[in-house]
């Protein structure tokens, strides 16, 4: 392609390519021509990307580090902890909102929809532009540093297809089959792996970053694709996770949630089924799901004077969802029976514990964060299912709110949430291994850790 298109502008200009040229044009032609490469270009991709994620993450987690402190730096003033939290999420929900809506409204939402659209061979405008990138960047971190239940894996797939956009744009001064017009079949590719890069620097998961960019083309997905979108998601996803352990978030390069679970027995036969209800569980539950948020975003529509007025004023529907979940969590009110003061991926972190706390019988603060779930007057299995049902319709109008922002993470709680209550009254009874032989609470709780 690059050769046609020298032929073409040399027949146009009235020019016959030079037979010999000097051996510093050879090789600045040869340099050009390499730094042009699919794999130049798919590894700037992946770290690009993964930089993006780690920074997103990394402030996201000082925001909620804030938050916590915070409301604890106010104890035991209930009236002012109260203030504290709800107006700390409620001020990062509306900067989210307000500065979507003046640099970049396309960057609102989750982002795939439009994505599957383009691929399609739609131009969406200002879809794939440095406006939108910012906005769904500085959005998304606000997002999540609100501990709304809010997810990211969405928004990313977007972020990263922006940025396959503007590398390839950048690519072009290398080679010209990189020129980027009416979403040319190479720049197709070049988002199908954008993808999976979207999805292995979320998680750390390049095989599920490939099966998810099937997932979004799969009307067509071209076998030359395979390669680039796992070598640029695994690229990624291990500068991801090299990051994490630069941080000391992470001794060496692991799984994002890490269980402890025993890898000699790790389960019996006899609870294969209870696996296959779990997941028949979670299927109905994820379509549950999707059918209340339509039915949310659809009832909004429909009253065309509740439509229009939150359209003129834009900052209401985020700032009454904000307000409400936050009254809900506030831990020393209702959220004490749903392990309210738990931010997402704490929950989840918790979730993976492999504690029977049916079982526990002492002090719940030797436990650390998952000390939460243990109340002294109500049963762990009533703080369990009521995490769940109110998780589910937080989860449901909070991805409803106008800012960047998807429901993977959220709906990820789910599975997790039913594997720990079969855990729990499982035949893991004793409250602690057999392993485990130290004596005292605390050298028990390191042996554990």
């Amino acid at each position: 392609a690059a050769k046609l298109l020298n032929k073409k502008q040399a027949q146009k200009n009235n020019e016959r390519p030079l037979k010999h040229e000097s051996c510093a044009r050879r090789i600045q032609k040869y340099v050009t021509k390499k730094l042009g490469e699919d794999w130049i270009f798919l590894i700037l991709l992946g770290l690009v990307m993964a930089l993006v994620s780690w920074g997103m993450d990394y402030a996201s987690a000082k925001s909620l580090q804030a938050y916590k402190w915070m409301y604890r730096a106010l104890h035991p003033n209930v009236p002012m902890q109260y203030l504290a939290w709800v107006m700390y999420p409620l001020v990062l929900i509306l900067f989210a909102a307000i500065f979507c809506h003046l640099v970049s409204p396309q960057a609102v939402g989750s982002g795939i929809p439009e994505l599957k659209t383009i691929m399609r061979g739609v131009v969406l405008k200002e879809y794939l532009t440095l406006k939108a990138f910012l906005a769904k960047v500085v959005g998304l971190t606000a997002g999540l540093g609100s501990g709304m239940p809010v997810g990211k894996e969405g928004p990313f797939v977007h972020i990263a297809s922006i940025c396959a956009a503007v590398l390839s744009k950048f690519m072009s001064i290398f080679c010209g089959v990189y020129e980027v017009r009416h979403m040319s079949l190479h720049t197709f590719d070049f988002l199908v792996a954008a993808c999976a890069v979207g999805v292995g620097c979320c998680f750390g998961a390049p095989l599920g970053g490939v099966l998810f960019s099937i997932e979004v083309t799969s009307t067509y997905f071209a076998v030359r694709n395979y390669w680039r979108g796992f070598f640029a998601a695994t690229f990624s996803a291990f500068i991801f996770r090299v990051l994490a352990v630069w941080n000391k978030d992470a001794v060496t390069i692991t799984a994002l949630f890490r269980t402890n679970f025993r890898m000699d027995f790790p389960f019996d036969l006899q609870e294969l089924p209870a696996f296959a209800v779990i997941g028949i569980c979670s299927g109905f539950l994820g379509a549950f799901f999707v059918y209340l948020n339509r039915q949310v975003v659809l009832c909004i529509r429909r009253h065309t004077a509740l439509s229009q007025f939150l359209t003129k004023y834009r900052l209401i529907y985020p700032g009454v969802i904000t307000f409400l979940i936050a009254t809900v969590t506030f831990p020393p009110g209702f959220g004490q029976f749903m392990a309210g003061e738990l931010m997402p991926r704490e929950a989840i972190s918790s979730l993976f514990d492999n504690y029977t706390w049916a079982k526990y019988t002492g002090d719940p603060q030797i436990l650390g964060k998952s000390a939460a779930w243990i109340h002294p007057k109500v049963s762990v299995f009533i703080i369990i299912l009521l995490f769940f049902l109110m998780k589910f319709w937080m989860s449901v109008i909070a991805t409803t709110m106008p800012i960047p922002c998807g429901g993977f993470m959220p709906v990820f709680e789910i599975p997790v949430l039913l594997h720990k209550e079969s855990h729990t009254v499982g035949r893991h009874a004793e409250p602690w291994h057999s392993n485990f032989s130290a004596s005292s609470p605390t050298e028990k709780l390191s042996s554990y850790n």
